[in-house]
């Protein structure tokens, strides 16, 4: 029964995931986009365990190699899939290892921690694979806008759109969880 709860779950899940990153550039905050999607993967971590967290982050990653990796395809289809593949993963993967050696303690401070590491995770291999595929493109686009590459990274890849999903998935996810546990007790 666990087994077939977890496949349902999971495949929920993985529709969720989709349809966030579909629609993802149609969520704003100002001028940024917000991305939803590393909500389900958090979800998954706490309801399904962390294969299913892993998984989620590999539809997320075909999602993004699908839609939104042209610039970084042109430059290096391998360095692109292996970024994005990897970030999806590892972010799915880390938040699932996360919130399983905490959950003992509590399981909202597990989830909470699960929701920090893994747009912590997604971000920084990102950057990382920005700094070893596409340096170059990086340092053309900074120039263009009259700045350093470091910077110019941090500010334009990363900036407000990573604090809005860091803060989106620490307050939410903890929410969720705490929601969903109440539903199945009561």
């Amino acid at each position: 029964m666990k087994n077939t709860k977890n496949m349902v779950t999971t495949a929920i899940l993985t529709a969720m995931v989709i349809i966030l990153q579909l629609l993802g550039s149609f969520i704003k905050f100002g001028p940024f986009s917000i991305s939803l999607v590393l909500m389900p993967i958090v979800l998954g971590s706490a309801l399904c365990g962390t294969k299913s967290a892993g998984w989620l982050g590999f539809v997320f990653g075909i999602i993004v190699l699908m839609r939104d990796a042209g610039l970084f395809l042109a430059v290096s289809v391998w360095g692109t899939v292996l970024t994005v593949l990897a970030k999806g993963i590892a972010c799915g993967l880390v938040a699932g290892i996360c919130y399983n050696a905490l959950k003992k303690i509590s399981v909202t401070f597990a989830v909470f921690v699960a929701s920090l590491v893994c747009p912590i995770v997604n971000t920084g291999i990102f950057l990382i694979g920005c700094g070893l595929f596409f340096m170059p493109l990086i340092g053309e686009w900074a120039a263009a806008a009259g700045s350093a590459v470091l910077p110019y990274m941090f500010v334009s890849f990363v900036g407000a759109n990573f604090v809005l999903e860091v803060v989106i998935n620490v307050v939410f996810c903890p929410i969720i969880i705490r929601l969903l546990n109440a539903v199945k007790k009561a």
